[in-house]
């Protein structure tokens, strides 16, 4: 499996990370012992064009939409969530013209669709940020977990490990799995110039856990250049807590995805029967 060198994350000297227990207790409600609520963040409003599918009219079918097992990869991945104990409401973001959403796709309880999305991913996260203040009461000290909508394997354990990790910590975090492969440094030509040291090196996943106010300042002063939470916060000097997470959360990006994904919800259809 090739890696993207830009995607790796390195391990600073004051990360650590929490491993995924077997079995998850049930979370409190609320979650944080403060008091403080937990919400959840779905952009899903890029237009996902590497995935190579078209629609009826010929146009790009954004990744989120395509059909996976008989559902829409969005779907599955709002399922998901929506199984996640304790979380006070889940977001959509989406394009302010998705017209596919409200066709192809049902919301749980506990969640609604925002038409709030910006161009960038960052830029969504912003905009859905100030969605869940404006309209879901949320406050400033309140959590969020921000998740790819074609991260479809999610499972519930996963989550709540994250959560129980980074509550217990007091202080955010994502799910992430330590680089397995050999990675190398392409140059200009696509030769290989080095061979690059995987020690401490995690490959970063989602969902990303952080108070919601703290997010929306690093998100702000990082601009739209971060391409996922994390980074924003890291630039404003904190050390979110790296999680243990699991290589079925993979998103879901090239046409070969599909396949695999679909795979792996084939074999846990069978492992429940």
């Amino acid at each position: 499996m090739a890696v993207h060198i830009a995607e790796v994350k390195v391990l600073p000297e004051w990360a650590t990370m929490r491993p995924m227990s077997a079995a998850v207790s049930p979370l409190p409600s609320p979650l944080s012992p403060s008091g403080a609520s937990c919400f959840a963040l779905l952009p899903c409003a890029g237009i996902g064009a590497r995935a190579g599918a078209l629609d009826a009219a010929g146009q790009a079918l954004p990744k989120q939409y395509q059909m996976l097992l008989g559902k829409a990869v969005v779907q599955h991945t709002l399922d998901a969530m929506a199984q996640v104990a304790g979380l006070a409401q889940i977001v959509v973001v989406l394009a302010a013209h998705d017209a596919l959403f409200s066709q192809l796709c049902q919301l749980p309880d506990r969640s609604r669709a925002a038409y709030c999305g910006g161009d960038t991913r960052a830029q969504s996260v912003a905009q859905g940020l100030a969605y869940l203040r404006e309209h879901c009461g949320a406050q400033a000290d309140d959590w969020v977990l921000v998740h790819d909508a074609a991260r479809c394997l999610l499972r519930p354990v996963w989550v709540e490990n994250l959560l129980q990790s980074c509550l217990a910590a007091d202080s955010g975090g994502l799910l992430a799995v330590p680089v397995a492969d050999t990675l190398k440094m392409a140059d200009s030509q696509q030769r290989v110039a080095q061979t690059v040291d995987r020690t401490g090196k995690w490959l970063a996943q989602t969902p990303q856990l952080f108070r919601i106010g703290r997010l929306q300042s690093a998100l702000a002063a990082a601009g739209g250049g971060v391409s996922d939470e994390a980074s924003a916060m890291e630039a404003a000097g904190h050390a979110p807590l790296l999680v243990a997470g699991h290589t079925h959360n993979f998103k879901v990006t090239y046409p070969e995805d599909f396949a695999l994904a679909a795979a792996v919800l084939r074999l846990r259809e069978e492992e429940e029967y």
